[in-house]
């Protein structure tokens, strides 16, 4: 009997762009596909998403892509590579109608045939059978997977936490998990975002209660909530302490009104007729009469929040009077920017409050240990999270009982092959990221990432020389135009100088005969690299130009 290979393509050692392919013999099947903020250090782009070429190249065996719900981080990169990996897509009812207006946005309502799966449903895609069982997370319709094929079975669990009093729906199918467990199975893929944190991850419902005092304690000002936009069942409980303490609701953010309209329209958020109002109605209502749902709770330069931050917003200024709850923790590497933001809103005298206002979509501890119980796994395969984050969970995992050689933390392109006998890594397909900078995909990599780095820390100078043809005598130049590197006209002396080193380098190619443009050019760029760096200690990027009359 063939064995079942697993290959994470995304989703470790970071948070988001989660993606791992499962494969047995000639079928192929995806779960998730989620997009990742980009770092501090990718100037410009807009989205990081993950490599898909090992899919491409064998998109004949991929049966289909089974999503877990409906985050960014899951879904994120679905509208950009749905052209090249177009097979069915498989989700439950609000996920399915996230993605739908993702695809909707790019005209992409018609590449890729979706359905919509009910919890405890299987769906049959080649040589697997993937069951949808209900979990609970900081957003509706959440499921995990139980992955079947004939070397036996494994369970996703996307991202989960137990929640026994949930905003929305039922909670998590945990007698599914224990029947799972019974019958045996093969390995538990588990979310590992919070398994560093002991205990349990509260409910969702205490935040309704937090921001309900919170209102209670600030009658007379104006309130803006900001939220993860995907956050329905937080929004829903914003809306409801709006509407209990008598204030309209206003919604401010593209991704917010996206998602919102969407969950309204498939019946997963209920908004009191009324109580809605646009954001430029908000002034036709005394202060403590409204409240305001915006994204930006991750410090966005470009979010709704950040903008009012930084008194760019064309229709909200911040007031002394207002009170801002950010209804988010940041995640890993967002700290800086959150911070950010909170120092602006609280120097225009705002009220900041980001403190016992959220909580966690994740299982701690005791919840992680909770489902290692009742699913009995014979690997533990740890996903979702930073390294320290999986090495916490593979010690939850050795502390109840499963021994260290069958526990494993892969690494991105890793492919573990497994039956109920052994199991090993045996390869590494290609993977990494893809860079989308507005309209374009994958065109920025490495070395356009080098360049905007060098121009945002040295600058650029332009070196212009004009030639005559045929003779190569110098007409003019080299002029220097410069850009983030001095300022030219407290620095003229500098200049000067660059400018003789220029024109010394062309004297010296035409001495020794050289007449290679390319070569001057080489020479010019390097004698100038040299003198700036003995001069200045920096590196500013060197674009010689010669023109030829």
């Amino acid at each position: 009997m063939s064995k079942l290979r697993i290959i994470p393509l995304g989703g470790l050692d970071q948070i988001g762009m989660n993606i791992t392919a499962f494969e047995y013999e000639d079928d192929i099947i995806v779960v998730d596909c989620g997009s990742a903020f980009p770092s501090d250090d990718m100037l410009g782009i807009d989205l990081v998403i993950p490599d898909v070429s090992y899919l491409e190249d064998n998109i004949e065996r991929v049966r289909g892509l089974f999503i877990t719900h409906g985050h960014e981080d899951h879904i994120g990169a679905i509208p950009y590579i749905i052209r090249r990996l177009n097979v069915p897509i498989y989700g439950t009812k609000l996920t399915m109608a996230l993605i739908d207006g993702k695809l909707e946005e790019l005209s992409l309502e018609s590449v890729a045939k979706r359905k919509i799966v009910r919890y405890g449903q299987t769906v049959t895609a080649g040589s697997f059978k993937v069951e949808f069982i209900r979990t609970n997370h900081s957003i509706a319709d959440a499921a995990a997977f139980a992955i079947s094929c004939p070397a036996g079975t494994v369970v996703h669990t996307g991202d989960f936490k137990v929640d026994y009093t949930p905003v929305y729906g039922d909670p998590i199918n945990l007698t599914r998990f224990a029947e799972l467990g019974n019958k045996g199975v093969l390995a538990l893929l588990c979310d590992s975002t919070n398994a560093i944190r002991e205990g349990f991850t509260m409910s969702e419902r205490t935040v309704g209660k937090t921001i309900n005092a919170i209102f209670d304690e600030n009658a007379n000002s104006r309130i803006i909530v900001a939220t993860f936009a995907s956050n329905v069942d937080r929004v829903q409980q914003i809306i409801d302490a709006a509407v209990k303490h008598e204030r309209k609701v206003a919604v401010d953010g593209r991704s917010m009104v996206r998602i919102l309209g969407t969950a309204s329209d498939v019946g997963y958020i209920n908004i009191p007729e009324g109580s809605l109002i646009t954001i430029e109605e908000l002034n036709n209502y005394p202060r403590e009469k409204v409240v305001l749902i915006t994204t930006g709770s991750q410090g966005e330069s470009m979010a709704s929040l950040s903008r009012m931050a930084a008194s760019i917003h064309r229709k909200v200024s911040i007031d002394p009077t207002d009170v801002i709850i950010l209804s988010s923790n940041p995640i890993p590497g967002n700290e800086k920017a959150v911070s950010k933001v909170i120092n602006e809103l609280t120097a225009q005298g705002a009220k900041v409050i980001f403190q016992d206002v959220h909580v966690s979509g994740h299982a701690c501890q005791e919840e992680i240990k909770l489902l290692y119980t009742l699913i009995k796994p014979q690997y533990a395969v740890p996903l979702h999270g930073e390294y320290r984050h999986r090495q916490a969970q593979a010690g939850l995992a050795a502390d109840l009982g499963i021994a260290r050689e069958n526990i494993f933390l892969l690494e991105a392109g890793d492919v573990l092959e497994m039956d109920e006998e052994s199991a090993y890594v045996v390869d590494k397909v290609p993977n990494g990221r893809t860079l989308v900078d507005g309209l374009g995909v994958g065109d920025v990599g490495n070395i356009v990432l080098r360049d905007r780095q060098l121009l945002a820390q040295h600058g650029i100078i332009i070196l212009v020389s004009v030639f005559e043809h045929g003779s190569g005598e110098l007409l003019a130049g080299p002029d220097i135009i410069t850009r983030g590197f001095v300022y030219v006209r407290e620095s003229e002396e500098l200049m000067e100088e660059a400018q003789e080193v220029a024109y010394s380098t062309i004297v010296n190619c035409r001495t020794r005969g050289v007449t290679d443009w390319a070569k001057i050019k080489t020479e010019m760029k390097d004698d100038l690299s040299d003198f700036l760096w003995k001069r200045m200690r920096r590196s500013p990027m060197i674009i010689p130009i010669i023109m030829e009359v």
